[in-house]
């Protein structure tokens, strides 16, 4: 048990730092996100003895993310994902597997939802959608509680 607690700490430190740095500059380093991706398949193996949940579970996030970037960018013209959010999605799929991702998309856009209508009513108008937003720290507050659920839930999954 152990092993979770400690990765578990590892986790929330890389996603706070992940966060900090997407919500100053809009960027989510590759020196973050990719070893949290090669951490989360790691840690699979040892305890499940099988890369494959986190493999399927990194593809699924990565692809669906890029295919989400890449559709906007052509219905829209213009940016509205970036390739590092993409990333921080592989690692949640790496680490929670490749059905926690809705629960870990859904968390961390309702997150955002909230946060900006709060904002939205405390300036009394709604933003208009020309000011960019990271999306960064949202999907890491979905990521650690998608890795909450997985490791601390109520025992669906094996090996933990």
């Amino acid at each position: 048990m152990i092993h979770i607690h400690l990765a578990t700490v590892v986790l929330i430190s890389s996603l706070a730092w992940l966060a900090w740095i997407d919500a100053r500059s809009f960027r989510l380093p590759d020196i973050g996100t990719l070893p949290l991706t090669l951490a989360g398949v790691i840690l699979n193996t040892v305890w499940l003895g099988s890369p494959w949940t986190s493999l399927i579970g990194a593809a699924l996030g990565y692809g669906s993310f890029v295919a989400i970037e890449v559709g906007y960018r052509h219905l829209r013209g213009r940016d509205g994902l970036g390739r590092g959010d993409a990333k921080l999605m592989a690692a949640a799929g790496a680490w929670c597997g490749g059905w926690l991702l809705p629960l870990i998309v859904l968390i961390g856009t309702a997150s955002a939802l909230v946060f900006i209508g709060i904002l939205a009513l405390l300036k009394r108008r709604l933003p208009d959608g020309s000011q960019p937003w990271p999306f960064g720290p949202w999907l890491a507050l979905g990521f650690l509680a998608g890795w909450l659920h997985r490791a601390y839930g109520p025992g669906l999954y094996p090996g933990f």
